[in-house]
C-alpha cells in the first residue's frame, strides 16, 4: 500500500496546491487523462467543501487530506476538516441545495464527487467536523 497525508491551512488559494499535491501522488499509476481528471474533480470539490462550508470561508483551521492506494490499484481518499459539521447530510446531498447562497454556490459538489466515485462515505459531527471519504478503483497501465 503506497499512503500520504497532507495538511495545509484552510485557504482557497491552497486548493490548487493540494490537488496538484494528490494527483503528483497518483503519477506513477499511469492513470488516463480521463481518470486523472475525474480525481482532481473530487479533489477540488472535496477540499472546497472543507473551506468554503466546514470552516466559512474563515480562514482559521486546517484541511487533511489523505490518500491510499492498495495492491488492488483501489484509491481511498479523504478529506477532513474541524469545521461546524454537517447537520443533515441527506439535505446536503441534494443536488442543488447549499448552504451558502450568498457566495452562488452551485449545491452540486456531492453529487459530482459521488458520480466519479465508486463510493462515498460522509461523517460529520456538528461543531466538531466532517470527514469526506471515498473510494475509486483505478486501471493500471503500468
Amino acid at each position: 500500500m503506497n499512503e500520504m497525508t497532507l495538511e495545509f491551512d484552510a485557504l482557497l488559494e491552497n486548493e490548487v496546491f493540494a490537488r496538484t499535491s494528490g494527483v503528483a501522488f497518483l503519477l506513477p499509476y499511469n492513470l488516463s487523462v480521463d481518470e486523472l481528471m475525474e480525481i482532481k474533480t473530487i479533489l477540488a470539490e472535496m477540499i472546497v467543501n472543507s473551506i468554503v462550508h466546514g470552516y466559512q470561508n474563515s480562514q482559521k483551521g486546517k484541511v487533511v487530506l489523505r490518500m491510499n492506494v492498495d495492491n488492488e490499484y483501489v484509491l481511498k481518499l479523504s478529506v477532513s476538516d474541524k469545521g461546524v459539521g454537517i447537520s443533515d447530510i441527506l439535505r446536503a446531498k441534494e443536488p442543488l441545495y447549499t448552504t451558502r447562497k450568498d457566495l452562488e454556490r452551485s449545491g452540486m459538489g456531492f453529487t459530482i464527487i459521488e458520480s466519479f466515485s465508486d463510493d462515498m462515505e460522509i461523517e460529520s459531527i456538528v461543531d466538531e467536523g466532517t470527514t469526506i471519504t471515498i473510494h475509486k478503483k483505478m486501471k493500471f497501465y503500468g
